[in-house]
C-alpha cells in the first residue's frame, strides 16, 4: 500500500485463466457481501507481481499456476469498494493451472471457483469495474480471433 496526501493506493494482481473454452472466476463473500471476481489479491511488501499471483492461487484455491504475459493494467482511478480513501491499481496476467485440486480442498472457504463458458461471458459475469473492463477486452479479442 502506498501513502499519499489524498489517501492510499492498493496494488492488486489477478489471473486470467482460460481452459477448454471456459474462464475461471471466483465467487467470494466478504463483510456480508457476495461478488464474482477474477482470482487473485493484494501485493504484499517485498513480493513481485507474479509471485503475488502464485501465492494468491495457492491461498485461495490450493492450485499451483504458471504466470505468463501481462494482459491488462488499469490506467484510471478506481476507488476501492472496501477501503475509504483508497484507490486500486490492478494487474491481470494470463495463467495456466499446473496442479488443480478438488473443489473440496479449496483453502479459503469464502471463495468458490466457477468456470464460465466463453460464449456466455458478459461484463455482467463479474462485479467490480476493473474486472468488467478486462472481460470486455477478452470479449473483443474473441471477436477479432473468432
Amino acid at each position: 500500500m502506498t501513502n499519499n496526501s489524498a489517501g492510499q493506493t492498493l496494488i492488486r494482481v489477478y489471473g486470467v485463466c482460460i481452459k477448454e473454452q471456459k474462464l475461471l472466476l471466483l465467487q467470494e463473500s466478504m463483510n456480508g457481501k457476495s461478488f464474482t471476481k477474477f482470482p487473485g489479491g493484494g501485493l504484499e511488501y517485498g513480493e513481485g507481481l507474479k509471485d503475488c499471483l502464485k501465492r494468491e492461487f495457492l491461498e485461495e484455491l490450493g492450485w499451483a499456476v504458471e504466470v505468463y504475459e501481462l494482459v491488462y493494467v488499469n490506467d484510471f482511478c478506481q476507488p476501492s469498494a472496501f477501503h475509504q480513501d483508497t484507490q486500486i491499481i490492478s494487474f491481470y496476467y494470463r495463467v495456466v493451472i499446473l496442479e488443480e485440486l478438488d473443489a473440496a480442498t479449496v483453502r479459503d472457504k469464502n471463495e468458490t471457483p466457477t468456470w464460465v463458458n466463453l460464449n456466455q461471458l458478459t461484463s455482467q459475469s463479474v462485479d467490480f469495474p476493473i474486472d468488467k473492463t478486462v472481460v470486455e477486452k477478452l470479449m473483443k479479442e474473441m471477436k477479432l480471433n473468432g
